[in-house]
């Protein structure tokens, strides 16, 4: 089978010949660049500097030779523009705290704070202040909280809106591009879509603005869930009519290349908890999230992808009530959410995108033959009658063994080679 007849009979919840694998497709299944150079350098690549597409979380490229050595089922569609605001084109030469060389855009524009913190700006732009840091010998970027005093007689729906509305002819054509790129490959495609996620913590503080206003700051955020709800009601609900009309233009332009479509990273659970009720969730995201569903599903043939880290089991009902198809990181290391009661009792209804291997514990700190061993597990729970796609639970991370990751993926080959065989 091709990775596309592979990863659709795996969404129609049937067993394909082998399970579908996917690295670095989304910015939540992605690879650190330092990992993916270590991998090139391993399978005995082209040595060549690895290039920065996500640059928040300094996620490597994952090109056609490493895909086919990693032996990849899914090409991934990004958004047009970083999470700092610039796209990932003009690529330019950067040092990383270890010396290692990577690509970068060029608009990716830094400066050092006196502690030695790597500071980057939105669009590059140096007359902003910047929106996100990187601290000394870090690994990735955080976002800088950039929130003015909030006066709530004054408090304006608009400018929490001022990232969405509609879509440029340019940015269509980016999906247009992206889609005949990603079939070209006989791999199956998930897109990341624009403006469909509703209250992403990662998205708040607007790293991507050079002078962000409305509620910005992380803990004011989730205060206002709370106490501004019908703020945020109004928000939802202009977002979601601009996502709606912007889906229509971009479905247009692509069609039915996309298989699945990346529409919401919003977290919604802890290690041991979620962030809000059953309740909470149903009146505040339910309604949107499942107008956003229902149209895709009603105008196209794409499957919708959600993200959410940590104990999420008591919402999975609702996730799948309000339409989406598909549940990753599937963190089966959080509370209740053992992999084979996950299976057994929504394995019918949702895919499973994620869940392969434990990225806080067995894969960053295991043996590799820990490593395989879970992996085989959690393999054999999930592919079961389809409906799943492996990944790490969320990204892999920088200084993770090479070993492990390789004992990982040719665990995966080992129960895909058994199963041809059985």
């Amino acid at each position: 089978m091709t990775g596309k007849e592979r990863l659709r009979l795996s969404l129609s919840h049937r067993e394909p010949d082998r399970i579908p694998v996917d690295f670095g497709a989304t910015a939540v299944t992605g690879v650190h660049v330092t990992i993916v150079a270590l991998l090139r350098k391993h399978y005995g690549l082209e040595k060549r500097p690895v290039k920065v597409h996500e640059p928040y979380q300094m996620l490597g490229l994952i090109e056609p030779d490493l895909a086919e050595a990693m032996e990849l089922d899914i090409e991934g569609v990004f958004a047009p523009k970083t999470m700092f605001g610039f796209p990932a084109r003009e690529w330019k030469q950067f040092r990383l705290w270890d010396d290692s060389e990577v690509l970068v855009p060029g608009n990716f524009i830094t400066t050092t704070a006196p502690n030695g913190d790597l500071l980057i700006y939105p669009e590059g732009d140096l007359a902003a202040p910047p929106s996100g840091r990187m601290p000394y010998h870090g690994h990735f970027f955080d976002a800088i909280i950039r929130q003015d005093p909030i006066d709530d007689d004054k408090l304006s729906v608009e400018d929490n809106l001022e990232e969405f509305g509609p879509i440029s002819e340019d940015d269509v054509s980016h999906y247009g591009r992206g889609a005949v790129a990603a079939a070209a490959a006989e791999r199956g495609v998930i897109a990341s879509l624009p403006g469909t996620a509703l209250g992403d913590i990662a998205l708040v503080p607007a790293p991507f603005l050079k002078h962000p206003k409305g509620i910005r700051d992380v803990t004011e955020w989730y205060i206002s869930t709370r106490s501004r709800r019908p703020y945020i009601h109004l928000m939802f609900e202009k977002q979601v009519e601009y996502a709606i009309a912007n889906l229509a233009r971009i479905h247009a332009a692509v069609g039915g290349t996309f298989d699945a479509v990346f529409t919401c990273g919003t977290d919604f659970g802890t290690q041991k908890s979620t962030f809000c009720s059953v309740e909470t969730f149903r009146e505040l995201w339910f309604p949107y999230y499942k107008q956003i569903n229902d149209w895709i599903h009603r105008n196209t043939s794409w499957r919708t992808f959600k993200h959410s880290c940590g104990a999420v089991e008591r919402l999975i009902p609702s996730f799948i009530e309000c339409g989406f198809d598909i549940l990753n990181p599937v963190q089966c290391s959080a509370a209740r959410m053992d992999p084979r009661h996950l299976k057994e009792t929504y394995g019918s209804s949702v895919v499973f995108w994620g869940g392969g291997v434990d990225t806080q514990k067995t894969l960053p700190f295991g043996t590799p033959d820990e490593v395989r061993r879970e992996v085989l597990s959690r393999c054999e729970i999930f592919s079961r009658d389809g409906g799943f796609v492996f990944n790490s639970i969320h990204n892999i991370q920088a200084e993770t063994p090479i070993p492990n990751i390789v004992a990982m993926l040719d665990a995966v080959r080992e129960f895909n080679c058994a199963g041809a065989h059985a």
